[in-house]
């Protein structure tokens, strides 16, 4: 993977940074889109929702979504007292 540039931002109190104008045309972000933020070892990666299929999308959607699906009365209650 090639380094095209770099630049630098702040991280607010929220935890949230701006990414600068010209790095979103690069990746193509618009005002709007969903990104997947990817944790590695050494980094993160910040990727577009569209470069994901289906069967990925799963496997990075949040815990609270999922546990609209998952969670239930009777879940909490036979799983209690693992």
């Amino acid at each position: 993977m090639t380094l095209v540039e770099m630049k630098s931002a702040r991280i607010t109190s929220k935890g949230q940074i701006a990414i600068p104008k010209d790095m979103r045309e690069i990746e193509g972000f618009k005002e709007g889109d969903k990104i997947a933020i990817l944790a590695f070892d050494n980094r993160l990666e910040l990727r577009s929702f569209k470069q994901f299929n289906e069967k990925m999308l799963s496997a990075i959607a949040s815990e609270k979504s999922l546990a609209k699906d998952w969670l239930s009365k009777e879940d909490e209650k036979a799983w209690k007292h693992l």
